[in-house]
């Protein structure tokens, strides 16, 4: 698109936005900051006109007026190196990045990695820079909570927070998938083939509630199913291959497993190949997550438990964005994104 510039050439304003449109100032500022009451179609036009104007708002008198910063914080209670090799976080900050950029807005990463990390982050936090924050990858005890509440800082957590008992801070927003449910199904379906001895890796019981809840649809699905046939890991490829041949050697009669993430049973399919165990014909694979780009690049592609994370990005961003822009309204529910089985050829 070719952008028309006023005739006097100067930067393009509000003033010029709404001329253009055919509505008043005030009508554009609302587009412009998504607020509601604004038909669709009038919407559609301001920004059009905006993208045919090349008009940029003034962020320091936007930011006078409304009283917000127009960026977002993004927490990651994670080692830097960690979180881009992860494609599951990859999904997400996706999803939280085209969801603030549909709105205006932007998103500023921090990382807590060392115990020095967080006095730098509250300060970041409480110094008026961002509007709001998005957390996620906490453990329990973490000092996250107890710090945006004390701050008043509005805040949604991607996956229910782990909390130590006697924790005063309760009622988070948050969005997560249902982990449960998922792993259950994932489980069943194994019994519905007809394996009997069936393993599982679990994550660390550390990081938020997932693991559990995937340990819980688990049991759920064999409340009988011994010790031993349990193994937990910490969500990386290598961990999945160490976890997978603990299991083999302690229960080599093993004939299926369900593993608590992709990149985990990447791993676990791995160990399998080199112990020289067939899939599925000896031992059947399940995983969780269903990221593409390593459930269908395995060998046998893996069977697995879709949710679809870009989405619960895009939910986390949305509701912080509602609660920066309405305060006063009562805080969301917790969002529970469905899972469902994604059947390929390891089970």
């Amino acid at each position: 698109m070719v952008l028309t510039r006023p005739s006097n050439g100067q930067r393009p304003t509000l003033e010029d936005v709404a001329r253009r449109s055919g509505v008043s100032k005030s009508t554009v500022s609302r587009v412009i900051n998504a607020e509601p009451r604004v038909r669709a179609e009038v919407v559609e036009r301001v920004r059009e006109v905006i993208a045919e104007l090349g008009y940029v708002p003034n962020q320091a008198a936007r930011q006078l007026v409304t009283h917000r910063t127009g960026a977002v914080a993004v927490v990651a209670a994670q080692p830097e190196n960690r979180l881009f090799l992860d494609p599951f976080f990859d999904r997400l900050l996706r999803g939280i990045r085209r969801e603030l950029a549909r709105h205006g807005a932007q998103a500023v990463l921090l990382f807590l990695d060392e115990p020095d990390d967080y006095p730098r982050v509250a300060d970041y936090l409480g110094g008026g820079h961002v509007d709001g924050a998005l957390l996620f990858s906490l453990r329990p005890g973490d000092l996250l909570p107890e710090m945006v509440d004390r701050l008043g800082l509005p805040a949604v957590f991607g996956g229910r927070p782990l909390l130590r008992e006697g924790d005063t801070v309760r009622g988070q927003v948050y969005v997560d998938g249902d982990n449960r449910g998922g792993a259950r199904q994932a489980v069943r379906h194994l019994v519905a083939l007809g394996r009997t001895r069936i393993a599982t890796v679990t994550g660390p019981y550390d990081q938020e509630n997932s693991a559990a809840d995937r340990l819980a649809g688990y049991r759920d699905a064999l409340p009988e199913a011994a010790s031993p046939l349990v193994e937990r890991a910490d969500y990386t490829q290598r961990g999945g291959a160490d976890a997978m041949a603990a299991l083999l050697d302690r229960c080599p009669g093993l004939d299926a497993v369900f593993v608590a993430s992709d990149l985990m049973a990447s791993g676990a399919l791995q160990t399998l190949r080199e112990r020289g165990r067939r899939v599925p014909e000896d031992v059947a694979v399940v995983g969780f997550d269903d990221l593409t780009e390593i459930a269908e690049s395995t060998d046998p592609p893996l069977t697995t438990v879709h949710q679809d994370v870009e989405e619960m990005g895009r939910l986390m961003a949305r509701l912080l964005l509602d609660r920066t822009r309405r305060p006063d309204t009562p805080a969301a529910a917790p969002a529970i994104v469905p899972t469902r089985l994604v059947r390929r050829k390891s089970a």
